[in-house]
């Protein structure tokens, strides 16, 4: 067993493990308590590292006590759940570390609720707080345990700067959290605007594919002059009427030009505000709920 620089302990894989399934089976003796460190990640960590260096802690405890009953994750890490009415058991991540917990479920929901609720920025003067929620994606597949009656609404971005932050958060998100928690199935959702109805840009990511990113520019005229407009704006390639860009290998640079390329092409095509922004169509895989919560639009 290791400890932290607080000298926490950091427990084993094979120790998590035995410890979930105690907070899972028998809870009353651990609310209230601390989250225990199951694992610490280097300063400079990249996604990729901090996605491996995870994986082996959850497979452990899935393992143990079984899948989730919602997957997720927050701009800071993995957001994984074990929950029925009476307690969740938290797998969650820190800048610095994951850790396991265990919450009254009706406690834990309730301020979180509190914090999509009344949190975020009033006005784009404001910095926005989508990396601080307490979760950006959560995905419901049916499995063990009970799913909440009740949702949050989600956070709201007030300027498009913000909806770009938010965007390259959740791909950042998913870069590491993804594949960990639902091996090689994709994650995707297209963005709508009410300033260019009828088109479709689509974002998604699979750790077999990497990200990517494309607008429908079925319309657009396929000439040499239409083509170095759309390379300017930092799109790779044209196909059949698709332009695309493609990150096999991303990390934090490329999930924040995926979303500034995003953004780009919004604006050139007269979306101004972030209320004018749908996401359609949010699916992993076409199994089960994707919630986006914090996208900062509505979806």
């Amino acid at each position: 067993m290791e400890t932290t620089g607080t000298n926490q302990p950091i427990l084993t894989p094979c120790e998590a493990a035995d410890f979930a399934l105690a907070l899972h089976d028998a809870p009353a003796g651990y609310i209230g308590r601390v989250p225990v460190p199951v694992l610490a990640y280097h300063p400079s960590a990249s996604l990729r590292e901090r996605r491996e260096a995870f994986r082996e802690v959850y497979d452990a405890i899935v393992a143990r006590i079984g899948e989730p009953t919602l997957y997720g994750g927050s701009a800071d890490g993995p957001n994984v759940r074990w929950r029925d009415a009476a307690r969740t058991v938290l797998l969650s991540a820190t800048r610095h570390h994951a850790e396991l917990s265990v919450h009254p479920t009706e406690y834990l929901e309730s301020e979180e609720r509190r914090t999509f609720e009344w949190g975020g920025a009033w006005s784009a003067d404001e910095h926005h707080d989508f990396d601080l929620l307490p979760y950006i994606w959560q995905l419901d597949r049916s499995g063990p345990g009970e799913r909440p009656v009740e949702r949050p609404g989600g956070r709201m971005a007030s300027s498009l700067d913000h909806f770009e932050s938010a965007l390259g958060l959740l791909l950042g998100a998913w870069i590491e959290q993804l594949s960990v928690q639902v091996g090689g199935d994709w994650a995707g959702f297209s963005l709508t605007s009410g300033a260019d109805r009828g088109r479709q840009l689509q974002i998604s990511y699979s750790l077999p594919d990497g990200l990517h990113v494309s607008v429908d520019d079925r319309d657009g005229e396929d000439s040499p002059e239409r083509a170095r407009l759309m390379f300017s704006r930092g799109w790779h390639s044209r196909d059949r009427g698709w332009w695309q860009a493609e990150f096999p290998q991303p990390e934090r640079p490329e999930a924040a030009e995926a979303a500034r390329l995003a953004l780009a092409e919004l604006r050139a095509r007269g979306t101004s505000q972030p209320n004018e922004l749908r996401a359609r169509d949010a699916s992993c895989k076409d199994r089960g709920e994707l919630l986006l919560p914090g996208l900062g639009i509505r979806n």
